[in-house]
């Protein structure tokens, strides 16, 4: 812990340098800039604002716990990087969970680099930083692909030198924004793979693409499973028919217990990653009232 104090100490004379009026820095040339951009500057949380461009919207509670509870032992080993706005201002570019983590533990200060950047490289190195993280779902990397298309103007060659990606890999991500938004919402819950939405894009009627969805969520088809579908699909020109897996025995077990309990034909529905849904029907609002006094143990 005290090599990681230590390392955060390293920008407290700056951080000093930063507070001082006559020596605003505005740009690269300014006086003292050498000294403040590029290197690690202790900020106070305070001053610093969330990126209105980040193309994350949502952040795992449960991640962002365990990442305070390592910050709280180690402190911020990776400093966050930050755009100077105005004096003594500062606009997070990346490390957002860090930032959020901080806060969490109570710091005061997070370790900072500093750049100085209009808001259309801000923007760009938002979306650059994200793409490359492991945790994204298909369908945000795809959305953050799209915002370097639409408002930074990029082509694929270019975004594919931006991001170290092939330009065929960027297309395919792409390509997942034309599946209808209940698939794409599927994915991003986890319930698809991009496996599995880059062969429902080679379906073009949406109603169909929807209902060889619901037989992918209804038999947790793999997507080799899925792909099968789909060819077999586009050969009859007709519904598909589901191709059958087996359903794991726990899942069996499982919903004859819960039919008998709330007396109702139960549906359980699994994703790829072992997560799922458990659907209960209800005919009426008496019949809800009902499976409601059942959930909560109302006698």
């Amino acid at each position: 812990m005290a090599k990681a104090l230590k390392k955060q100490a390293l920008g407290r004379g700056l951080s000093a340098l930063l507070k001082d009026p006559d020596n605003d820095i505005n740009t690269a040339g300014d006086k003292g800039a050498d000294k403040v951009v590029g290197n690690i500057v202790e900020l106070e949380l305070d001053q610093i604002e969330v990126n209105p461009f980040q193309p994350r919207s949502s952040f795992n509670e449960d991640a962002l716990r365990e990442l305070a509870s390592s910050i709280r032992e180690l402190g911020v080993i990776q400093p966050i990087t930050v755009r100077k706005i105005s004096f003594g201002q500062y606009q997070l570019v990346s490390g957002e969970r860090r930032f959020r983590a901080s806060k969490l533990v109570g710091l005061d200060t997070v370790p900072a680099y500093i750049r100085i950047a209009n808001d259309q490289e801000s923007l760009e190195m938002a979306l650059v930083e994200n793409i490359q993280r492991e945790d994204l779902d298909p369908i945000e990397i795809a959305l953050s692909y799209q915002r370097l298309i639409d408002e930074i103007n990029l082509t694929q060659e270019q975004m594919s030198d931006r991001v170290g990606k092939n330009r065929s890999t960027i297309a395919n991500y792409l390509r997942l924004l034309k599946l209808d938004p209940i698939i794409q919402t599927g994915m991003r819950d986890g319930f698809l793979s991009m496996g599995h939405g880059r062969a429902l894009i080679n379906i073009e009627s949406t109603s169909d693409q929807l209902d060889i969805y619901e037989k992918i969520i209804e038999n947790s088809l793999s997507v080799r499973a899925t792909e099968t579908l789909v060819k077999n699909y586009k050969e009859g020109k007709g519904k598909a028919t589901p191709v059958k897996t087996t359903v794991p025995e726990f899942i069996k077990e499982g919903k004859e217990k819960f039919a008998s309990y709330f007396g109702a034909k139960v549906d359980v529905k699994v994703a790829q990653k072992g997560n799922g849904k458990l659907i209960i029907p209800f005919s009426s609002q008496e019949d809800f009232e009902r499976l409601k006094k059942l959930i909560s143990g109302a006698q």
